[in-house]
């Protein structure tokens, strides 16, 4: 018998495994990132008391969770845990044949206590899928965080679970059949907007963009048109509800080709592109599913969960280098060609 679990919202995951425990042959481990600088990650405890939570209505105003990846002069000495053992039961609760904590054992490239490289840096906003929590954009962020970028995650909280610095892990109230992912995204831009500004008081901040995962990536776009801070944006296989109106400033789609197709299912992005006037891409990997574009890409086949066609790793790399050469060209002013003409025999450009 398969047991497979559907996590509510666009970014819905379904996992399926077999009868029969699960066993790992090793700790799950993240790809290593490709840049020359090592990395550091500091979390930050946020609260906003100009506004309520918008989830738990006994909460008087909003605390949020942030990971901050960047640059290091050199590597510290304690890496940092990707989620705690009660984070990784509670995402793997439907999941009895697998070790409940296997994800927080998880091997990342970060570590807490080094010292960051000094100067102004650009910096990447991003929002992750609905129900998954912020460590799951964990790749990527450390990618462009070797690559000399600082990188700013987002934990929505009540959108997935979080442990916060007292002990308390908060855990999915928003996670509700039906929700409505324009109220997410209207909450996730208030969200965002906060952390910028907390971001900017701490750190040196050159040109600012966002990537987001489904409705992450919804998410993006809202963002982009509520504060024109952030320069350009990235929707990795979101849905767009609603969609976003005229935006002017530059945006990339990356997507799986069954549902991000021109003929594919999901018609908000076609509708999307159309009222994007500035400079844009829409690009699809063949053989990707909706987690290639994040670290479940790579640990469900870790923990005996089974993957993508392309496979994890490729999904993640392609991931890595099109949207690191998407900001550098919208941050730092590098040529991207491959963006012009994709490279990779798996990605397709469509317009």
């Amino acid at each position: 018998m398969n047991r497979t679990l559907t996590i509510v919202g666009a970014a819905a995951l379904t996992l399926v495994t077999t009868t029969g425990a699960v066993q790992a042959a090793h700790d799950p481990r993240l790809p290593a990132p490709t840049g020359k600088d090592p990395v550091g990650m500091s979390t930050l405890h946020l609260v906003d008391s100009s506004r309520p939570d918008p989830w738990n209505p006994a909460a008087t105003a909003r605390e949020l969770l942030v990971s901050v990846w960047y640059p290091a002069k050199k590597a510290g000495g304690k890496p940092v845990r990707y989620l705690t053992p009660r984070e990784s039961e509670l995402i793997l609760e439907p999941f009895p044949d697998v070790p409940p904590e296997i994800l927080s054992r998880t091997r990342t490239h970060a570590t807490t206590d080094a010292v960051p490289r000094k100067g102004r840096l650009p910096l990447v906003l991003m929002s992750p899928g609905f129900s998954w929590p912020r460590a799951t954009m964990t790749t990527l962020a450390e990618d462009l965080a070797s690559r000399g970028y600082l990188v700013a995650a987002v934990e929505h909280t009540y959108e997935a679970v979080a442990t916060f610095p007292d002990g308390r892990t908060t855990t999915c109230l928003a996670c509700v059949k039906g929700q409505d992912l324009a109220k997410v995204a209207a909450g996730r831009v208030k969200d965002v907007r906060f952390v910028l500004d907390e971001v900017k008081k701490r750190w040196r901040v050159g040109e600012v963009a966002m990537v987001g995962m489904s409705a992450g990536g919804n998410s993006t776009a809202h963002a982009m048109l509520a504060d024109r801070r952030i320069k350009a944006g990235v929707n990795l296989d979101g849905t767009f509800k609603p969609v976003p109106g005229r935006l002017t400033r530059p945006f990339l789609l990356f997507g799986n080709p069954v549902s991000h197709e021109p003929t594919g299912r999901d018609e908000t992005w076609g509708q999307a592109f159309a009222n994007m006037k500035g400079w844009k891409r829409w690009l699809t990997v063949d053989g990707s599913v909706h987690a290639s574009f994040s670290d479940y890409g790579v640990l469900q086949p870790q923990i005996g969960l089974p993957g993508s066609e392309i496979g994890g790793p490729r999904g993640l790399k392609l991931t890595r280098t099109y949207v690191g050469a998407f900001l550098d060209r919208h941050l730092r002013g590098a040529k991207a060609p491959l963006l012009d003409r994709p490279e990779d025999s798996e990605v397709k450009r469509w317009k």
